[in-house]
């Protein structure tokens, strides 16, 4: 994108650093906890993932939007980030699906966005320091001024986001990944039809394909719901969703969590929603220093490592687990944090990373069909074998 026309635009982080760049999408001002994801694709997925809201991403990718905006490639139905911050930014894309540059959709969705900074140093400077809030201006270009505004604006420590993202109301999911392009195994071979009940904390789309094309009728309920509505449905399963901002602070899903443990039926948590279980057994969770967001996450425990795609800033802490009940099944080969656990007598496990990828590899798809096998042997009356010597 030319930079000789563009209207100026200024990023201010909450120390005071400075950042001097170019609007794109749409102008104004929008302040978040500015963050950074390390994926060398996928963009419009990070955009419209319910887990960024609150959140201004930087990419780390140098050139932004060559491929466009398609609606097939969308996580919900508008994008969640706060903002978004690029080296360079293409405004003539690239590729057979793409029906709208990545700035024009930034425009109707009045999502604000600046480029021609550099990306790596702002990366650096978040490593080294933390994530911290920041604020992307077109019309305030005093960083003094921008500054005031940033130093007003709440920690994402504390933040219950979720009642911003989760659905209004229960619906039915059914569409499966379809598409030649799309990943897509052949679903397990089912005599009848297993009924999950997915608590929205922000779910992602791919996530209900995913539970849809494994053969399950998917019923998505708000994160409010009481465990003794949730029971109303008659769940084989219970799945616990991502979802954005502190897990301690969303206390409606930690209580319903808790008492859907002595319900006795196979429960499946990813990201926050690994978090939300863990809260409900008695764990802590702690905030990162700048968290995992990307598409190359290692992941496991022993002899089995999968390359992961994450997209977090809290984490559960391993010494607050109840070893007596719970076992660590997966770490974050960066930093040993616990992206894994499993209950050692109930049918419960959970991943702090996302096996629907979306973008990323899919390495860890089988955590799907691991879900799908417990709740037919909890429907038989067996005890779910998959999950007691889960993850192997």
């Amino acid at each position: 994108m030319s930079s000789s026309v563009a209207q100026p635009a200024l990023l201010v982080l909450a120390d005071g650093t400075v950042y001097q760049g170019f609007s794109f999408g749409a102008i104004g001002t929008t302040i978040g906890e500015v963050v950074f994801n390390t994926g060398m694709t996928g963009y419009q997925e990070v955009l419209t993932d319910p887990s960024y809201r609150g959140q201004i991403v930087t990419f780390t990718y140098p050139e932004l939007g060559n491929t466009g905006v398609n609606a097939e490639d969308e996580e919900s139905a508008a994008p969640h980030v706060r903002g978004v911050i690029a080296r360079n930014v293409c405004d003539r894309p690239s590729n057979w699906r793409s029906t709208q540059s990545l700035s024009d959709y930034l425009k109707r969705h009045n999502v604000i966005g600046i480029y021609g900074i550099d990306t790596r140093a702002l990366t650096r400077k978040i490593r080294s320091t933390g994530a911290m809030n920041g604020a992307i201006s077109t019309e305030v270009l005093d960083p003094a001024e921008l500054l005031e505004k940033v130093q007003d604006a709440p920690s994402m420590e504390g933040l219950n986001l979720v009642r911003e993202v989760t659905t209004s109301q229960v619906y039915e999911w059914s569409e499966i990944t379809a598409a030649d392009w799309e990943f897509s195994p052949t679903a397990l071979p089912s005599e009848e039809t297993l009924t999950v009940v997915a608590i929205d904390f922000g779910i992602k789309r791919n996530i209900l394909k995913r539970l849809a094309s494994y053969g399950c009728r998917v019923v998505v309920v708000p994160a409010d719901t009481s465990a003794a509505d949730i029971l109303k449905h008659n769940p084989d399963g219970i799945f616990l969703s991502n979802g954005p901002g502190d897990p301690a602070a969303n206390l409606e899903g930690i209580e319903t969590t808790k008492a859907l443990l002595a319900a006795d039926k196979p429960v499946f948590g990813i990201c926050m929603g690994h978090q939300i279980l863990g809260l409900s057994l008695g764990a802590e969770t702690f905030k990162l220093k700048f968290g995992h967001r990307g598409l190359n996450q290692p992941a496991g425990l022993r002899d089995r490592i999968e390359i992961t795609s994450q997209n977090h800033g809290f984490a559960l802490s391993a010494e607050s687990l109840p070893d007596a009940s719970v076992e660590v099944t997966h770490l974050n080969l960066n930093d040993r944090t616990v992206a894994g656990l499993r209950h050692k007598t109930l049918p419960m496990f959970s991943v702090q990373y996302h096996p629907e990828a979306s973008p990323g590899p899919h390495d860890a798809d089988y955590l799907f069909e691991k879900f799908v096998t417990a709740m037919k042997e909890h429907k038989g009356g067996c005890i779910p074998k998959n999950v007691a010597n889960f993850p192997r």
